[in-house]
């Protein structure tokens, strides 16, 4: 039997955006959607995931990376750019700052990039930087010609699942003659 297809998808956005948060939770299964999250480690990474998608065996493998340097050594099938819903300067950053780093450093790759939005329990009506509302981030990942986006909560555990099931998806789709990118245009969950 031929081993299955890897895939490594490369969480990037600044700290405390709630990557890691993601990936723990994630990391319970469906069964840890309710409950204490414990945080993965970041000297554990690659944080593999093997799912069967499309009648075939998948092994993705996540990287949740906060330093700048260890990430660019990487050759990723599939980028997610994470900002925090409760933070404007967190969705700015990604807009100027990941997006450009992205095409310095993979100037040469074409492969799918997802723009998601976590922390969003924390979304709240009163915030005195204005809500971001899923509008906004959808034109923001359009602007940015991102090929999806998502978001979710980690640590309520709200569209997770959904989350998860989409990024690996377009992730499997990479190991497809098409790709996993979007035909224009972006995307929303």
């Amino acid at each position: 039997m031929d081993d299955p297809p890897e895939v490594s998808i490369l969480l990037l956005g600044d700290t405390d955006v709630g990557k890691s948060t993601f990936l723990s939770r994630i990391s319970k299964g469906t069964q840890g959607l309710k409950g204490p999250i414990s945080l993965l480690r970041d000297g554990d990474q690659p944080f593999i995931f093997e799912i069967k998608l499309f009648a075939c065996p998948y092994r993705f493998e996540f990287y949740d990376t906060a330093s700048p340097e260890n990430w660019k050594l990487l050759a990723p099938n599939m980028i997610v750019l994470c900002y925090d819903i409760s933070s404007r300067s967190s969705l700015f950053s990604v807009q100027k700052f990941w997006a450009a780093e992205i095409k310095r450093t993979f100037s040469e790759q074409e492969f799918p990039i997802l723009l998601l939005g976590l922390k969003r329990d924390l979304r709240h009506e009163d915030d005195p930087n204005g809500i971001i509302y899923p509008q906004e981030g959808y034109r923001i990942a359009q602007e940015m010609r991102c090929d999806k986006y998502m978001e979710c909560s980690a640590v309520t555990g709200e569209l997770v699942h959904e989350v998860f099931e989409d990024i690996c998806k377009t992730a499997a789709m990479t190991t497809k003659d098409e790709g996993g990118q979007s035909q224009g245009g972006c995307l929303v969950m």
